[in-house]
C-alpha cells in the first residue's frame, strides 16, 4: 500500500493549507471554522482535548463505486470459497456475488455485506483478518481505474485531516464499513491510527490456539455503525461529541444532526458527487452512497456543501 496521506502532509503548514481546493465557500468556510476556533482570543474557542472531527470513509475519503471497496473484497472471497460452498449458488446475498449482480448486492446494505464477511471469515483470528486484508489491497485493482484501491482516496481529503491535525484536532474514521477491514490499513493512507477508527463490526472472541491467546472473529453481527448508529458508535469509543464532521449521504445525516446539535461553533460538511468524468456523479436515485435527505437538510440548515466538480482542482493524489 502506498502511504497516500504523505501526499497532504508537510513539515510547516503551508500558507494555503488546502492547495487542491478552489477558492470558494466550501474552502473559505473550512478554514474559518478552524481559524476561530483554535484562536484562544475568540469567543468560540475549544480548548485541543475538544477538538474532535468525525469523517466518514466511503464516498468521503476514498471512492466508494462501482460499490463499496470492502464488498468488493468479500465478493473476491466468496468466489475464492465457492466450490466449498456449493449451496451458495442459490442462496443471497451470496448468489449475487458469484453472479457479479451489484445492484441486489448494494440493496442488501450493511448487513448483507457483514453476512459475506461472516460467512468467509468466520473462523479466523483478527490477526489472520487483517493479513487477509493487506493481502488484497496490495494486488487487487479498481475495475475502472485500474489503480490499487488505497490510491482511490481524494487528495483534497488528505489535506484537510493534515490541517486539522496541525491544527490540534484529533481525527476519527466513523463509517459503516468494517473495522476490522479499515484498521489493517488506514493508519498508513491516512495518517489515522486504528484505535481512532469506529465501524460496523462483527462478534470475537478469546480462544487458546497451540497454546497462544488469540481473538477468533465469530458469524454474528455485533453493530452496524450506520444512520443512527453512528452517533451510538462515538458515544461509545470517543465518550466526547465531535465539533466537526464530515460525509456524503443520508449514512452519515446522523452524525452530523448530533454533531451540530452540541454548545458552541460547529461544523457539518457533505461531499456531493458531481464530477461523472473524473470520479462518478449520484445522489438521490443511487444505491451507493444515496444523497437525498441529507442534502435537503444541508440546504436548509446552511451546512457546507463540496460540489466535487467545481471545488476541487483534483481527485485523486495522482492527478
Amino acid at each position: 500500500m502506498r502511504p497516500s496521506f504523505l501526499s497532504g502532509c508537510s513539515a510547516l503548514v503551508p500558507k494555503d493549507p488546502l492547495p487542491s481546493w478552489n477558492e470558494g465557500p466550501a474552502k473559505n468556510n473550512i478554514i474559518e471554522f478552524v481559524s476561530t476556533v483554535t484562536n484562544p482570543s475568540n469567543p468560540a474557542y475549544v480548548p485541543p482535548a475538544e477538538r474532535i472531527a468525525t469523517l466518514d470513509n466511503d464516498g468521503t475519503l476514498w471512492s466508494e463505486r462501482p460499490v463499496y471497496f470492502q464488498l468488493l473484497f468479500a465478493i473476491d472471497q466468496v468466489k475464492a470459497l465457492a466450490s466449498q460452498h456449493p449451496e451458495w449458488k442459490t442462496t443471497q446475498p451470496f448468489q449475487a456475488a458469484l453472479e457479479n449482480d451489484m445492484q441486489a448486492l448494494a440493496a442488501s446494505g450493511e448487513h448483507g455485506l457483514l453476512e459475506l464477511v461472516m460467512a468467509t471469515h468466520a473462523g479466523n483470528t483478527t490477526e489472520e483478518f487483517a493479513g487477509i486484508v493487506k493481502e488484497w489491497l496490495a494486488t487487487a485493482k479498481h475495475p475502472k481505474f485500474n489503480r490499487p484501491y488505497t490510491e482511490l482516496v481524494y487528495q483534497p481529503m488528505l489535506e484537510l485531516l493534515t490541517y486539522l491535525r496541525a491544527n490540534e484536532f484529533k481525527t476519527f474514521i466513523v463509517s459503516g464499513g468494517g473495522i476490522e477491514f479499515m484498521r489493517p490499513w488506514v493508519e498508513q493512507v491516512y495518517g489515522i491510527p486504528p484505535e481512532q477508527v469506529i465501524g460496523s463490526s462483527i462478534k470475537t472472541k478469546f480462544e487458546m490456539r497451540d497454546g497462544k491467546p488469540v481473538l477468533v472473529r465469530l458469524p454474528e453481527i455485533n453493530f452496524i455503525d450506520d444512520k443512527e448508529g453512528k452517533p451510538v458508535g462515538i458515544n461509545q469509543h470517543i465518550g466526547r461529541r465531535p465539533i466537526a464532521a464530515f460525509g456524503n449521504s443520508d449514512g452519515d445525516l446522523q452524525m452530523l444532526q448530533w454533531t451540530v446539535a452540541g454548545v458552541g461553533k460547529r461544523f457539518a460538511l457533505i461531499l456531493h458527487h458531481t464530477d461523472a468524468q473524473r470520479e462518478y456523479a449520484y445522489d438521490r436515485d443511487s444505491h451507493i452512497g444515496k444523497l437525498d435527505k441529507a442534502l435537503d437538510i444541508a440546504q436548509q440548515k446552511g451546512w457546507t456543501v463540496v460540489d466535487m466538480k467545481n471545488d476541487w482542482k483534483v481527485i485523486y493524489p495522482a492527478q
